[in-house]
């Protein structure tokens, strides 16, 4: 290819909010793993694949050089401050768009904030299905009130989100039955989980898990599903999406769009289900962040069966403006140094090239959440 591949203004499909005070440098180091232990001894959460990536691509936006130690980066960082550390690594991305799950809210900064740290960006609310219910739960006095809120409250959520995410996986797993629980069994589910449950309580009963997941499916928004890896909540062998074999099935018919997120180590395994049902997609994001210097290998791996315009990008950043930054660097690098290399070898055409990138970083993702396209409101940097 004789010219860098154009990145388009990218839409984070799958987010969260970002913290919008100082943090210590132990908060810091935390949202740099998925566990919820100390690192090993003598060694921080600096020291992994995003740590790593965090360092190369974070302290130039600070005025630092690369690789520097994290403790001159923590202490630039605490030297400009939250707001303007915000303002500089979220401006850097070239995201257009932020589709957010506001399901996690303690201490960061809500969509519109977080579209307006990033340079004027569009914001998009992701409805969390059990983070509705157990809020729902909290207020109602009985069974027969919670259902009925529950029912009006997912309704109104799909007047005004673009889609929903379930969380099954962490709080079940995705070994769940696939066809909708049946009126007797919701209302049996309900009186345990309300008759046991103390305040602030986590959803974790199975039927109603499915009972969610399906009020989601009838009202015809994209439901994000969380897949592989996460923090010790959940038992990894259980989310695998090859679990939701039947469930996909069962949706089928009904048009709603699934669209299964990260799926590390089992990412194939969700290449797979987007490539042979219509109605299923893949995502990328919280994977390449995660394997760092890994990112061209797992990404390739996606690409083997996912259908170019079934596949969806995201940073899934959680806490830090830095993940935000190191998803959209490792995704752009990881992107075209495969393109290139497979135009190079004429196995594909440049403008095929271009096209699947501009799918895979915007275009499906303004398909499936029906987004409109809009003009990029700052300069975006190409791939290199």
């Amino acid at each position: 290819m004789s010219a860098p591949l154009p990145l388009p203004p990218l839409v984070d499909h799958h987010c969260h909010g970002v913290a919008r005070h100082d943090l210590a440098p132990d908060a810091f180091a935390a949202y740099l793993s998925e566990s919820d232990a100390p690192p090993a001894p003598g060694t921080t959460f600096f020291d992994t694949q995003l740590g790593f990536a965090v360092r190369r691509w974070c302290p130039p936006l600070l005025d630092l050089e690369p690789h520097c130690p994290p403790e001159d980066y923590l202490r630039r960082r605490r030297e400009l401050g939250a707001a303007e550390v915000n303002r500089r690594l979220l401006g850097s991305t070239g995201i257009a768009d932020y589709v957010v799950d506001t399901g996690l809210t303690d201490g960061l900064l809500a969509p519109h904030e977080l579209a307006a740290a990033g340079a004027g960006a569009a914001c998009h609310e992701i409805v969390r299905l059990e983070w509705l219910a157990e809020r729902i739960a909290d207020r109602s006095g009985s069974r027969a009130a919670f259902l009925d809120a529950l029912a009006d409250a997912v309704e109104k959520a799909a007047g005004t989100a673009v889609g929903f995410k379930s969380v099954a996986a962490y709080r079940f797993g995705l070994d769940l039955p696939p066809e909708p629980p049946r009126e007797a069994e919701v209302r049996a589910a309900a009186d345990r989980w309300l008759g046991t449950r103390a305040p602030g309580g986590r959803l974790t009963d199975p039927v109603l898990l499915r009972h969610l997941l399906w009020s989601a499916v009838h009202t015809g928004r994209p439901i994000q599903l969380h897949t592989g890896f996460g923090d010790p909540d959940l038992s990894l062998h259980r989310c695998d999406p090859l679990l939701l074999t039947d469930f996909v099935r069962a949706v089928r018919p009904t048009g709603c769009t699934l669209v299964l997120l990260h799926g590390y180590p089992y990412h194939r395994g969700a290449a797979y289900l987007a490539n042979v049902f219509p109605h299923v997609y893949a995502d990328v994001g919280l994977n390449l962040s995660h394997v760092g210097a890994s990112a061209e290998a797992v990404l390739s791996e996606t690409l083997e069966l996912t259908p170019f315009g079934k596949l969806l990008f995201s940073t899934d950043a959680h806490g830090l403006p830095e993940r935000y930054v190191v998803g959209v660097e490792l995704f752009r690098q990881a992107l075209t140094r495969l393109l290139t290399g497979w135009v190079r070898e004429d196995a594909w055409s440049s403008g095929d090239a271009e096209r699947v990138a501009e799918l895979i970083g915007a275009g499906n993702a303004r398909r499936v959440y029906g987004l409109a396209v809009r003009t990029p409101v700052h300069d975006h940097r190409g791939f290199p």
